[in-house]
């Protein structure tokens, strides 16, 4: 798939209300798409179907967690930090920059010294 194709996917995901709603609501912190679907007043298979996407251009994540009975569930968080769109000589370009957290940070700073 060509850098057009993707830019053109991904605007096309930000462009969907219910997309713009799981964002809002998961960059106040992880939701399972049970409080997803509440939250968003939709589906709970619309929201399976959103989250899928999203995941697949790394703008959610999905995480266990697992409560204090021992049992466990997906939750998702926003794993986007900002986007760049950026026009320029006839060209679209859009960056997704992503959140990392301290382990991501460590190992990213630790094989950029690997590389020296």
């Amino acid at each position: 798939m060509s850098t057009d194709d993707s830019n053109d996917e991904l605007l096309e995901l930000l462009g969907q209300e219910r997309v713009r709603q799981v964002l809002a609501a998961t960059s106040r912190g992880p939701l399972s798409a049970k409080e997803l679907s509440d939250e968003c007043d939709v589906a709970l298979s619309t929201i399976y179907r959103r989250v899928e996407e999203m995941i697949d251009h790394d703008l959610l994540v999905e995480r266990t967690q697992i409560e204090s009975d021992g049992s466990h569930h997906s939750v998702f968080a926003a794993n986007i930090d900002h986007l760049d769109v950026d026009i320029d000589d006839g060209k679209i370009d859009v960056s997704v920059h992503v959140r990392e957290d301290a382990a991501q940070r460590f190992s990213r700073i630790w094989s950029d010294i690997r590389e020296l």
